[in-house]
């Protein structure tokens, strides 16, 4: 991820860009719209005067009755908008707060009414009555009406998005959703069958035999995103080996290890510059690049709805349905290997997640909180036998193997009812079938 999509992304999580952009589209529409009555060429209107034939004192009470009105829809907006985000933190977590931030629709609609808002300015300053040299925008006057009528539909449907986006089973799908975006870019190839895709390529060089040069991190912060390929061009025109201390979303401390050097000599003030710079490091992390935090979001809303203050069980059970789907995706995916060569020469040793981190990420917490909770360890039951139609490689099936073990021991521990028991007995039994049975084919390798 380079500086300027860092730029970006930053400014697509903002509330005033886009509202800023939809501002000055108003500017410029009243301009134009101005300019036209200005020089004449509004005669037409004239065919309909009881429509545009507002004289200097109505034009003047309707065009300021609308900036006063949108004025106030604005800062009714934002306060609905901070109570819903203050809502969901306390609710859910503050780390779905960026997706509200976000959305395009609460962005455009904030933009809409400030929109509105300035166009009347505008065209209420150009407004002349007789003694001022009388002159009246009778288009632009008309085109603020429509605004004005627009504004109100605009303001219902905010209304009902906001009522809908605040629901768990919105928020959930939401931050899956841009997590499944995140792994088809990631990973776009599907997994071949062949040797375990975690197990890389013996390297040809011993550790004990090679001189590791630290290049520290110049801030602290996560990190948010790495160019693999300029890293990897570093590597290749310095002919060393670089790896990665810090992966992506893991925090950095300052002065601390990020990458190391496998280089005869200490590495240059412009060398550790350049690889210092390939690592955008900010305050939070972003799912970009890191799927590791779109899972992240949705175990912090499980564990939320887990507490014994909420006890909200029906969420957290949406929240292993949709964590599956994220599983399902990845599953058959190539994750990026740890070992980058040039020819047979080793140049780069990134780091990465493995299928089965992600897949502990996903269930281990949510299972250690499911304490009794018959109705979890059910679903995360049906989330192993799920994944396992999907999964062809031993090494992804072993990880499966382990989380259904892992249930077992909790169900065995925790839950007390005999009937619960023969409940997750049947269910257990059901996996353990299909995790024998082998993988069913791959809805992507059809399509193939």
């Amino acid at each position: 991820m380079n500086r300027t999509k860092q730029i970006w992304i930053s400014l697509r999580s903002s509330f005033w860009f886009r509202p800023s952009l939809i501002i000055v589209l108003s500017i410029v529409m009243a301009v134009c719209l101005i300019e036209i009555d200005f020089r004449g060429n509004n005669r037409w209107l004239a065919r309909w005067p009881r429509l545009f034939g507002a004289g200097a004192e109505g034009a003047r009470g309707m065009m300021s009755t609308i900036a006063g009105s949108m004025m106030t829809v604005v800062g009714v907006t934002f306060s609905i908008v901070l109570m819903v985000l203050a809502s969901a933190s306390s609710q859910y977590t503050s780390r779905i707060l960026r997706n509200f931030m976000r959305s395009r629709v609460t962005q455009d609609v904030l933009g809409i009414f400030a929109g509105i808002f300035t166009y009347s300015l505008i065209v209420l300053r150009t407004i002349r009555g007789g003694d001022e040299g009388a002159f009246v925008p009778s288009l632009a006057v008309f085109f603020g009406l429509v605004l004005a009528l627009g504004g109100i539909g605009t303001l219902v449907f905010f209304i009902h998005h906001i009522a809908s986006s605040i629901q768990a089973s919105s928020i959930i799908a939401a931050v899956a959703e841009e997590t499944i975006v995140a792994i088809d870019r990631l990973f776009p190839d599907i997994l071949q069958p062949g040797p375990e895709e975690e197990v890389d390529r013996q390297t040809r060089y011993s550790q004990t035999e090679i001189t590791w040069h630290v290049v520290p991190s110049k801030e602290s912060g996560y990190i948010q995103g790495v160019n693999n390929d300029a890293l990897l061009r570093l590597a290749q025109g310095g002919k060393m080996i670089v790896r990665m201390e810090r992966g992506i979303g893991d925090f950095v401390v300052q002065n601390t290890a990020l990458v190391s050097l496998a280089l005869g000599a200490p590495p240059e003030q412009e060398t550790i510059a350049a690889l210092q710079a390939t690592f955008n490091i900010s305050r939070h992390r972003t799912v970009e690049q890191d799927v590791a935090f779109g899972i992240r979001q949705i175990v912090d809303v499980a564990l939320k709805a887990l507490s014994p203050g909420i006890n909200d069980t029906t969420t957290a059970v949406t929240c292993v349905d949709y964590l599956t789907v994220i599983l399902v995706r990845l599953a058959p995916r190539q994750l990026s290997s740890s070992y980058h060569y040039e020819d047979e020469a080793l140049r780069m040793i990134s780091k990465g997640p493995s299928f089965a981190d992600l897949l502990t990420e996903s269930f281990s917490q949510i299972r250690s909180n499911a304490k009794n909770n018959v109705a979890i360890i059910l679903r995360l039951l049906d989330a192993i036998r799920i994944l396992s139609d999907v999964t062809a490689s031993p090494h992804r099936r072993r990880a499966l193997r382990e989380q259904l073990q892992w249930i077992l021991e909790l169900a065995e521990r925790t839950v007390e009812a005999v009937q619960d028991h023969a409940r997750i007995d049947k269910r257990l039994a059901y996996v353990r079938d299909a995790l024998e049975a082998g993988p069913l084919i791959c809805v992507e390798e059809e399509k193939a």
